[in-house]
């Protein structure tokens, strides 16, 4: 089979591999529309994961299962099926523990695209069909479906991180596709003012549409004076991190309250630490606590987050702003998010 591929840092080419197989388990499936994330970029661009050779790209897709193994109860070949972005052993003591996005190891329920060939190829494999697969309701448009594998459940674990009360104030800095969807989140876990941080028109607009009362546009000034100044110098309750670089988590630390959390669902890709304002933290005394956390995978996280797009909680139709039709348009569309123009959000293509 003919898949994308990273050939090492910095080279992406299109490779042909053999098709996979299923065990018993476990399912085939061929993607029906694939979008390539930020994500992709810090792993090929910046060497964020470390070096890896000729590893299928890609882990936002929606498909239609061609084959599943003899232990498979619940999909057969033929289903549309939504395949989250983490995709754990669900066989696995950290799933008892309750954390598993790290199953068998830190990070490890991440598969697609970090040790394991991603959904950039004419076929993809996906281990525990039973438990990491969803049905696709016909009415779920494509190019919105997809944006449930990853988007929508990363934004809304940056919400659930946050532990949001009713009348919050949050800021979300970053309002690409994952930072929107923190907003939606937090306006549906009840945040009362919602700051959202970036500056490219496209993206501001949709964060009024998703529920932010106030832009911060970092190309104005120092975006924690600015929150400061517009909140009479008390910050905010939560802070959700869903961009930026290596100073971002001391703006968030500075800008939030006494008390506050902030909640990171950003990828950082670079650098060996991350800076952490000692004073601001209140020389570690200030109770404002820092949670950081994979997005949740599986099935029953997939169906929930379909059912509030199947009963109008949340319109996805925001996010994909560029829509290619054809499996060669796959290369183009990764390069759209590594450059990034003002005009996009999330490309999508559909095979």
């Amino acid at each position: 089979m003919k898949g994308f591929a990273m050939l090492s840092i910095n080279e992406v080419g299109w490779i042909n591999k053999e098709k996979p197989s299923a065990g018993p388990y476990d399912a085939i499936v061929r993607p029906l529309a694939v979008s390539p994330c930020t994500s992709d970029i810090h792993t090929v661009f910046e060497g964020a994961i470390g070096d890896r050779h000729n590893m299928i790209l890609g882990h936002e897709a929606v498909g239609e299962i061609v084959e599943v193994g003899c232990e498979v109860k619940d999909f057969k070949p033929g289903d549309k099926v939504v395949i989250p972005a983490i995709t754990p052993d669900w066989r696995s003591l950290e799933v008892q523990a309750g954390f598993h996005q790290h199953s068998n190891g830190m990070l490890a329920g991440w598969k697609f695209s970090n040790f394991k060939d991603g959904v950039f190829g004419e076929y993809f494999h996906v281990n525990d069909a039973d438990m990491n697969l969803a049905l696709l309701p016909d009415d779920i448009a494509l190019e919105s479906a997809v944006m449930i594998t990853d988007m929508m459940t990363t934004g809304f674990h940056g919400a659930e991180m946050a532990d949001i009360q009713f009348g919050s104030s949050v800021a979300v800095i970053g309002i690409g596709a994952v930072g929107l969807m923190a907003i939606a989140g937090a306006k549906l876990h009840g945040a009362g003012r919602i700051f959202g941080i970036g500056s490219r028109p496209v993206c501001v607009d949709a964060a009024k549409f998703y529920g932010a009362t106030d832009i911060v546009n970092y190309r104005n000034g120092d975006i924690v004076k600015q929150i400061m100044e517009l909140t009479q110098g008390k910050g905010v309750d939560r802070v959700i991190m869903a961009g930026g670089g290596t100073e971002t988590l001391g703006q968030a630390v500075t800008m939030v309250k006494p008390g506050g959390i902030v909640s990171n669902v950003n990828y950082h890709g670079e650098g060996d630490s991350l800076a952490l304002p000692r004073l601001a933290w209140g020389c570690g005394m200030a109770h404002k606590q820092i949670r950081g956390g994979l997005c949740p995978g599986g099935r029953l996280r997939m169906e929930m987050l379909i059912n509030l797009v199947i009963y109008n909680r949340v319109d996805l139709s925001k996010l994909p702003t560029h829509v290619f039709k054809g499996f060669e348009h796959i290369e183009k569309a990764l390069m759209l998010m590594k450059d990034k123009p003002k005009d996009l959000i999330k490309p999508v293509v559909l095979i």
